[in-house]
């Protein structure tokens, strides 16, 4: 039993601490009280509490007597003791020795302790109250021992049952029974021996090995602290005489057929069950009433016990256990019934009250049977207390109208029934307190709009202090639906809004205390990007957005936490898995499956309040495969197929296809598409053909894998119901005819023997009767039919089983042969210069011998016509002597020829083709061409004589299309307001230059300069040029030095004339002076080779006799190292130097050899190698009047004209040597060459010219060729 009373730790109290929780929570039935800590009161008395409750035992020496009770109160509580309804004071009995503080007392000494045995309640008092205890009960009993016992020898035989007793020593405390041998090790236990609940040794059959003299039973008392060995028991287990029969199985334990047992609730129950028979039984157990539930029940002792751990309302019912070996069955019914003992189900609550209240103490328990409820006050009964008009007691409900501080006081409720009895302690504390505000003043609150917002006002008194609230911003407040006021003075305020800013007091009434509140109220937050509603494709990533708006303010306090959870269950970003990544507010799922399906909510979490948002993942995915095909309505040539769709993965099936497998099996065609809401199809057959179906599904993720494939179905044969298309006649050879056809797929055979049936015969008058034959294949050839003659011909499909529908007719031809006419009077008409309209008369329609396919125009083009006028060779040449075709197709007799060669002369012959050869060709025709305006002309250089003088120089047109009579050039200064155009007529076709004075020396000028003959003027070449001004050699000279060259750059004035000048140069203090040759300053680079390696020289720059710059260099690599006379003039050393001058000029020759197989080049064929290919004057002397002589003729500067002594690339290319070079953005030389080494004889220096105002559409090549020097080992040092 139990008791529950309010108490305070420790002893009196000054200040009572808030929410300080004087807990008895040692036992149920113990009160709480909350006072406020901030609250402020001294020397606050409380009502006696017990701590710790006295427990009931069983005593067997003086040493266990003994009782705990302990209590709290202020002023401390007095103890004293009742038993059995007596007044017991243990400080009277010498053998006790009482605590101080407490009601504890403990015994020694020696003497019988019968005296002691009773039951106990330990009352605690003090002015405010007294508490009871619950009652204890004391049991005396002696230590159990052994009485004289005679030695028990059993004999049985084998196969028999045993049981071995062991009826300990009685005791009110049963005992653990332990089998033992003398050894003191324990007997094996095992479905066949096992331990009843009385402690006996049960065998359900005996064996010889059980056979022995040790058996011994140990009785071990726990609170006696004694374990008792009874006297060996001796089982003699003896052979049968006679064959061991087995039994069907009986009970040992429990007797009968049927017990009932009475349990109480919480309380543990064994139902128990030993066999016995042979073979051993086992046991089973069930719930004759229901179903036996394991969470509830254990199975022990190798299933002989059934135990309830703690025993409840439920387990009320009927319980049996079947014993079954081979030769039966035996069972035992249980019938449970279940008490139980009081328990509460409803405690009174200590408190505190202010005078005038009224009580109400609740106090309900409940039990089997049902308990009795009984009062009282401070340990008396009610009804033993005088009677007070203000109290009322009904049941368990005690009522206490317009209590006093007298009424204070520890009130009892009793609750009891045959099981037991439980109390509990509850006081009433009628006490004045004087009111207080105990919320801080001037508190802030913050809230979200739409939030509710509680605005404390907390006040502890006695009598309970009343508050009321004002506000600024509301007149009336309460009056509002939003405002509410609650019981403990908190302002409540729902849905709140920026009107309810501001401040708010809380005034207690009838006293001047009050505290102020001001709340603020901030944006809600809100989702304004949610997840949304997502279909992704299985194995792809989703990406779920949640972007949220929070009002700055908050977002100061805290950063916003995103959560985000999955069907209620938060998601943990999984490094591992990489499955769940976060990314800012945003969650991806990658590699999506089915399992990520659901719906997804992100939660945006403030320091105020939270905003969610939900959205879904939906899995999409190609569907499962079609199952379970099936095979219906079979008829001759159809049947219905159907299947069963597999899942879909929430794409809508739009569409199954059925296909079928070919006949040579492996291969697959589609057969027929069906709509996705449709699971079966009538399928039309072939006959005598070997189906096999399967179905895919389709949606709009791809199609599924096929299904398994149907069962096979064979068709029956049948008569073929259609004949092979395309029968024609393809006959090439004459007096024979070739019937062929498109041969039928072997699906439309129908039938065994397969073949078709040939017919033909002569279309006129349709013949005296068709000939026909029978093939397998296509063609069939007719013999002796004469050349190109008619026949109907038609093809059957014909099988074992008959004939196919009648075949339509059609003519055919026998074989073709070769055309016997040419066409005849040929003419020629002109249309323009390049377009002529050939007639001709039609063969006759016997001659052709076949099919009319059409005529050939057979074309040559001999030469252009003679004539007087300037011509040159161009691309004209590659149409000389050329032949070429032209089909006309049909039976026309005239046709149009374009695209030929203006003022040329051509040969045309016809013939008539059909399909087996060309006929004879006609006699030959000439016709020529009319004369057409010339193309542009081929080239045009510039020349700047003066500041102020352009000569133009040009090549003829390529293609002059005729006799040019002249050239038309015309000019217009560029960026000048007049822009006249100037026209300057030639009319001399032989002139190809013409000098322009009176130009502008600082403007450009565009030329357009065309030739024309008598049919027109041609197009005209282009370009822009002006005049060049400056004059003088280069002044920004930058030198690089190689080990054996020194390389010289520098970058030419943009409108710059050139000008030659050379290099000399001799060692420093010693050597010959050499020259370099003539240098051109539009080269922009030159080197000076044969130089050596870590040598100082001078270098001057000389230009019209004198000197305009001079430096000094030192070549690159180690200088020359003084050998000694004595051995520079041994002989050996003397020998090997000439041997290897003597292989390196064998090198040099042979280097000089092949560079003279490469050629020497005009500075003129390179300067034409920066145009247009098909600008350059091909040397040909059958080209007419312009040749390269009309170019040496012409005078040029030096640097557009002038002949240069510059080898080409191959000067060094030729000896084997390799070059790397660098160059500046402009061209400009800025590297050096590698692994240049000195070379004797004289190499030539190349150049390269840097772009000029007067071509400023010619671009320098991208790497300068490179210049070579007179060599120094053939000058000289």
């Amino acid at each position: 039993m139990s008791s529950s009373q309010i108490q305070r730790l420790g002893g009196p109290l000054s200040l009572v601490p808030f929410s300080l929780l004087l807990i008895l929570i040692l036992h149920p039935g113990w009160a709480v009280i909350h006072i406020p800590e901030d609250y402020q009161i001294s020397n606050f008395k409380q009502p006696p509490v017990i701590k710790e409750q006295p427990m009931s035992y069983t005593a067997f020496t003086v040493e266990d007597i003994g009782f705990t009770c302990e209590a709290s109160g202020n002023p401390p509580p007095i103890f004293r003791w009742l038993k059995d309804g007596q007044q017991f004071d243990p400080a009277a009995d010498p053998r006790l020795s009482v605590s101080e503080n407490s009601g504890n007392f403990t015994a020694s000494g020696e003497g019988p302790i019968s005296q002691y045995q009773g039951r106990y309640r330990c009352y605690a008092s003090n002015e405010l109250g007294t508490a009871v205890s619950t009652e204890a009960r004391v049991i005396t009993e002696s230590t159990p021992i052994l009485t004289k016992e005679k030695k028990v020898q059993i004999k049985v035989e084998q196969g028999d049952k045993v049981i071995l007793y062991c009826n300990p020593p009685f005791s009110t405390t049963m005992p653990h029974i332990h089998w033992m041998d003398i050894n003191l090790k324990h007997i094996e236990l095992n479905e066949r021996v096992v331990k009843g609940q009385d402690g006996s040794l049960y065998f359900s059959n005996v064996l010889s090995t059980d056979s022995r003299n040790d058996y011994i039973c140990h009785a071990q008392y726990i609170f006696a602290r004694t374990i008792l060995p009874k006297e060996p028991v001796t089982l003699i287990v003896a052979p049968s005489n006679s064959v061991v029969h087995n039994r069907r199985p009986q009970l040992l334990q429990p007797p009968g057929s049927h017990s009932s047992l009475i349990a109480l609730r919480g309380h543990s129950l064994v139902l128990e069950c030993i066999p016995e028979g042979l073979p051993t039984p086992s046991i089973t157990w069930h719930r004759k009433d229901g179903v036996l539930s394991q969470s509830r029940v254990i199975k022990q002792n190798f299933d002989r016990w059934l135990n309830f751990t703690s025993v409840e309302e439920s387990d009320d019912g009927e319980y049996q256990c079947s014993a079954k070996n081979t030769q039966g069955v035996a069972t035992h019914t249980y019938t449970v019934t279940v008490e139980a003992a009081p328990y509460w189900t409803k405690q009174p609550v200590s408190q505190l009250y202010a005078p005038g209240e009224t009580v109400r103490l609740d106090c309900q328990a409940d039990g089997i049977p049902t308990p009795t409820i009984s009062w009282s006050l401070n340990g008396n009964p009610i009804a033993a207390v005088d009677p007070d008009v203000r109290r009322m007691v009904h049941g368990g409900t005690l009522t206490l109208r317009d209590v006093t501080n007298s009424d204070t006081a520890v009130y009892q409720c009793e609750a009891s029934n045959k099981h037991g009895t439980i109390l509990v302690n509850t006081y009433i504390y009628v006490i004045e307190l004087a009111p207080q505000i105990l919320t801080e003043d001037k508190m802030i609150y913050t809230a979200t709009q739409g939030q509710t917002v509680s605005l404390i006002c907390r006040t502890f008194g006695s009598p309970r202090p009343k508050v009321e609230w004002e506000s600024d911003s509301h007149e009336m407040l309460l009056s509002h639906a939003r405002v509410s006021q609650q019981v403990n003075g908190t302002l409540q305020i729902h849905d709140v809004s920026p009107q309810d800013e501001g401040l708010y007091k809380c005034s207690m009434l009838n006293t001047n205390l009050s505290i102020s509140a001001e709340l603020e109220v901030l944006n809600r937050t809100e989702i304004v990007r949610s997840p949304g509603h997502l279909r992704v494709h299985r194995g792809h990533s989703a990406v779920l957005h949640c972007e949220a708006y929070v009002d700055p303010l908050l977002r100061s306090l805290r950063h916003p936490q995103t959560v985000w959870r999955k069907n209620k269950h938060k998601i943990h970003e999984s490094a591992a898995e990489d499955k769940y990544i976060f990314d800012g507010s945003s969650l991806i799922i990658s590699n999506t499956e089915p399992k990520d399906e659901g719906v997804y909510t992100c939660e945006v979490i403030t320091e105020l309040d939270t905003a969610n948002a939900s959205g879904s993942i939906t899995v999409v995915d190609r569907p499962d495969q079609p199952s379970h095909l099936k095979l219906s309505d079979i008829q001759n040539h159809s049947l219905t197929l159907s299947w069963t769709p597999g899942y879909d993965h929430n794409g809508p099936i739009n569409e199954f296809v059925v296909e079928v497998e070919s006949p040579s099996g492996g291969h697959w065609h589609k057969m027929i598409n069906v709509s996705g809401e449709i699971e079966q199809v009538e399928i039309h057959l072939r006959p005598f053909w070997t189906y096999r179906f399967r179905v895919i599904a389709v949606n709009e993720y791809g199609r599924s894998e096929p299904s398994e494939p149907s069962e096979l179905h064979h068709t029956p044969p049948a008569v073929p119901d259609r004949n092979p298309q395309n029968v024609r006649s393809d006959s090439n050879d004459p007096d024979s005819m070739v019937i062929a056809w498109k041969e039928l797929d072997k699906k439309y055979f129908n039938g065994p023997g397969f073949q078709y049936k040939v017919m033909w015969r002569h279309p006129v008058g349709h013949g005296p009767h068709w000939h026909q034959n029978f093939s397998t294949t296509s063609p069939y050839v007719v013999k002796s039919t004469g050349t190109f003659k008619p026949f109907e011909i038609k093809v059957q499909a014909v099988n074992h089983i008959g004939e196919g529908p009648a075949p339509n007719a059609i003519i055919g031809y026998s074989g073709e042969d070769v055309p016997l006419e040419a066409p005849l009077n040929i003419s020629t008409e002109d249309i323009n210069s390049t377009t002529i309209r050939v007639t001709w008369d039609p063969v006759s329609t016997d001659s052709i011998r076949g099919h009319l396919q059409g005529y050939k125009i057979h074309l040559r083009r001999p030469g252009h016509q003679g004539g007087r006028g300037h011509r040159t060779r161009g691309n004209h040449e590659k149409h000389e002597n050329e032949a070429w075709v032209v089909i006309v197709v049909g039976q026309g007799h005239e046709h149009v020829l374009a695209g030929l060669l203006p003022f040329s002369d051509y040969q045309l012959k016809l013939l008539v083709f059909n399909n087996k050869s060309d006929g004879p060709l006609s006699e030959l025709h000439h016709f020529k061409t009319p004369e057409g305006v010339p193309s542009p002309p081929g080239s045009l250089h510039f020349d700047s004589p003066s500041e102020t003088e352009l000569t133009l120089r040009w090549t003829p047109p390529r293609h002059p299309n005729g006799i040019l009579t002249g050239y038309l050039l015309h000019y217009q200064e560029l960026d000048s307001n007049e822009q006249e155009m100037k026209l300057q007529i030639i009319d001399d076709p032989t002139v190809s230059h013409i000098t322009l004075q009176n130009l502008d020396p600082k403007s450009y000028y565009s030329f357009y300069l065309r030739a024309h003959t008598s049919a027109g003027d041609g197009d005209p070449i282009v370009k822009k040029a002006a005049t060049l001004l400056d004059s003088g050699p280069p002044t920004n000279i930058t030198t690089f030095t190689g080990e054996t060259s020194v390389n010289l750059s520098w970058v030419p004035g943009e409108r710059s004339r050139n000008v030659v000048f050379l290099v000399e140069y001799y060692k420093n203090g010693e050597g010959q002076l050499q020259a370099s040759e003539a240098i051109n300053s539009t080269q922009s680079f030159y080197q000076l080779q044969g130089l050596k390696s870590g040598t100082y020289y001078k270098l001057k720059f000389i230009s019209n006799n004198s000197t305009f710059w001079n430096t000094t260099v030192k070549t690159a690599g180690p200088g020359l190292i003084p050998v000694d006379d004595n051995f520079a003039t041994q002989g050996w050393f003397i020998g090997l130097i000439s041997a290897i001058v003597l292989l390196v000029l064998v090198l040099l020759i042979l280097c000089f050899i092949k560079r003279s197989k490469g050629g020497k080049y005009a500075v003129k064929d390179k300067e034409e190698g920066h145009v247009d290919s098909d600008a350059r004057p091909m040397k040909d002397e059958t080209l007419g009047e312009y040749s390269d002589n009309d170019e040496k003729h012409s005078g040029s500067q030096p640097s557009l004209g002038g002949e240069s002594k510059l080898g080409s690339d191959d000067s060094l290319a030729g000896c084997g040597e390799s070059m790397e070079i660098q160059f500046n953005e402009d061209g400009s030389f800025i590297g050096q060459y590698g692994g240049v080494r000195d070379a004797p004889g004289t190499v030539g220096h190349d150049s390269s010219g840097a772009t000029s105002p007067v071509n400023p559409g010619i671009v320098p090549p991208p790497r300068p060729s490179v210049p070579t020097s007179i060599s120094a080992l053939l000058r000289g040092n």
